[in-house]
């Protein structure tokens, strides 16, 4: 949520920022409107509220006719006083609804346009020239059948499309990735968290994934949301309380499984794995001020790029455009790894600065160095998930469809340097 101040002071701010999204920033005249109607209903109520309370001492000292009509006076004052006291209640939704149903500022740093917008900002490591070496690289999921690793045949007999079995080696390397990275995030000072996969609708919507997502899962009764990252739990986890800022940023390390619908992505990658409603993720999650909220986001980067040099992948970091942020990411960075039967990079983390977005819709503050209470900034960041396979599998395959193993996470799959094909 941004801040009323902001909308009422640098409502062009606001409307900048929209533009940059590709969004109406007519949306903004709207919200002001609202606000002068909450703001002069709260007055008006306020008002007759303060009259009605100075009544009440005069009747206590009145008598005879004067006390009558002043009785009569508070008995009309009272109606007055419900009446106007919905009035401003409306009021106040309305606002509300309206101000949170827009998304978060954009960074002036963040390049301007829609998908394919982005800014390439590094380079690391060059992808396998499998032509020089003499033979056609398989897909992952033809490597993972033959490993007899990835049964997607029986995960759709079980669940449905883009529902999947990890199997031996698989499920190890999904462990070994996930376990890795929450030993990472402990170094680095987070505090690992198993978080849980149910949230109530305020959770959801104080991250800002409620309206903005058409692929959230929703249980009617009780009304709980599939998250589709740790994000939200830990998001959720302080909210309404002020939080000890007083040592740097409180950082915590979520491992859960995530559910997205993937709504209006039928026909993409419905091969394998790289677009499936269920997976794995280890994601960093953190509080800190403001002031900290940018050099937060470049170490939530440099902690990611260093899980991914482990897995020896070559990738690239991209700045994502204003048009392809989320609602609530006021920056967003990517590192895609290549992918050998694609011919592409492809996403495998992402890192986001929401800066006080989340914190105003979820009531999370902090005190300052001089006592007084703020919003706090949020950042998120992808460490690793079930995705990672896909690279891992393609980039380090051998000609014989054995595959091998980085040698960070030679220690989860039995100290094994190359994973070989099950025979028969």
């Amino acid at each position: 949520m941004i801040d009323a101040k902001v909308l009422r002071e640098n409502p062009d701010v606001v409307r900048a920022a929209l533009t940059k999204r590709g969004e109406n920033p007519a949306k903004v005249d709207e919200i002001l409107v609202a606000d002068s109607e909450r703001r002069s209903s709260i007055a008006a109520f306020e008002s007759l509220r303060a009259e009605q309370k100075g009544l009440g001492k005069q009747v206590a000292q009145a008598k005879g006719d004067e006390r009558t009509a002043l009785l009569e006076r508070t008995k009309a004052l009272a109606a007055e006083v419900k009446a106007h006291e919905a009035t401003a209640n409306e009021a106040e939704k309305r606002f509300d609804l309206l101000s949170r149903a827009l998304p978060n500022l954009v960074s002036d740093q963040a390049p301007v346009g829609g998908e394919d917008d982005f800014v390439v900002l590094e380079e690391i490591g060059k992808p396998r020239d499998f032509a020089a070496e003499g033979f056609e690289p398989r897909d992952h999921l033809e490597l993972g059948e033959l490993l007899g690793a990835i049964d997607m045949e029986r995960g759709a007999k079980v669940s449905g499309a883009r529902f999947y079995f990890l199997k031996g080696v698989a499920a190890q390397l999904q462990l070994g990735m996930l376990q890795l990275a929450i030993n990472q995030a402990v170094e680095y000072g987070f505090t690992p968290m198993i978080t849980p996969t149910l949230v109530k609708p305020e959770v959801m919507d104080g991250t800002g994934y409620l309206n903005a997502h058409d692929d959230v899962y929703r249980l009617e009764e009780p009304e709980l949301y599939l998250v589709g990252t740790s994000e939200v739990a830990l998001a959720g986890y302080h909210m309404d309380e002020i939080v000890d800022l007083s040592n740097g940023p409180v950082r915590y390390a979520g491992w859960s499984s995530c559910y997205r619908r993937e709504a209006g992505s039928y026909g993409k990658d419905t091969r394998g794995i790289i677009r499936v409603h269920q997976f794995d993720k280890v994601e960093m999650f953190s509080y800190c001020s403001l002031e900290e909220a940018e050099a937060e986001h470049q170490r939530l980067l440099g902690w990611e790029k260093e899980m991914l040099d482990k897995m020896e992948l070559a990738y690239r970091v991209i700045d994502t455009a204003t048009g392809d942020l989320g609602a609530s990411a006021y920056r967003k960075f990517d590192c895609e790894a290549w992918v050998p039967t694609q011919g592409a990079y492809r996403e495998l983390t992402s890192t986001s600065n929401t800066t006080d977005y989340q914190a105003r819709r979820l009531n999370i503050r902090h005190r300052d160095a001089d006592g007084k209470t703020r919003h706090v900034a949020t950042l998120n960041g992808t460490l690793a998930t079930t995705r990672w396979i896909v690279a891992i599998l393609e980039t380090h395959q051998l000609p014989d469809g054995s595959v091998r193993v980085p040698v960070a996470l030679r220690p989860y799959v039995g100290g094994r340097e190359v994973l070989e094909p099950v025979r028969g």
